[in-house]
């Protein structure tokens, strides 16, 4: 189950270098939600482009990576699952801006905030197409991983 947010398009990713990674099904809240070692790139690819990205953790839907500094609550989903029976993963990726955090009396700050979501999930975008480790299979306002 994927948490409810303001709409921003799924990233379908690959990369054999964002695999399962050892004991993380130890960390996992439901079974099969795998995403670790994306969320750890992702902290440190962020990090180095000035984002304050201070925790990730697994949820009982997938990955969240906290962002800091954009107006509201805000972060990274990742979404994984084994293709196969291998640790080779699909994953999905998005930013996420749960529901909870849009409060009425915000009024331009949200709309602020909103471009800032806007330009987080376009550099989001740019740090898989430049990396040439990690494929981008599509992008979707639909969930990819059915």
């Amino acid at each position: 189950m994927q948490p409810r947010t303001d709409a921003q398009p799924f990233l379908h990713i690959r990369s054999a270098g964002l695999r399962m990674l050892p004991g993380e099904d130890q960390e996992l809240v439901n079974e099969g939600t795998y995403g670790k070692a994306c969320a750890l790139y992702l902290q440190a690819q962020l990090t180095a482009r000035g984002y304050a990205v201070p925790f990730f953790t697994c949820e009982d839907w997938g990955w969240w990576v906290e962002i800091l500094g954009l107006g509201r609550v805000c972060g990274i989903g990742i979404y994984g699952r084994t293709i196969d029976d291998s640790d080779d993963l699909d994953l999905c990726v998005t930013v996420l801006t749960p529901l909870a955090s849009r409060w009425p009396w915000f009024g331009a700050r949200a709309q602020e905030s909103s471009s800032e979501i806007a330009r987080l999930q376009e550099r989001l975008r740019m740090i898989f197409e430049e990396d040439p480790d990690i494929s981008i299979l599509g992008e979707s306002s639909q969930f990819p991983l059915g």
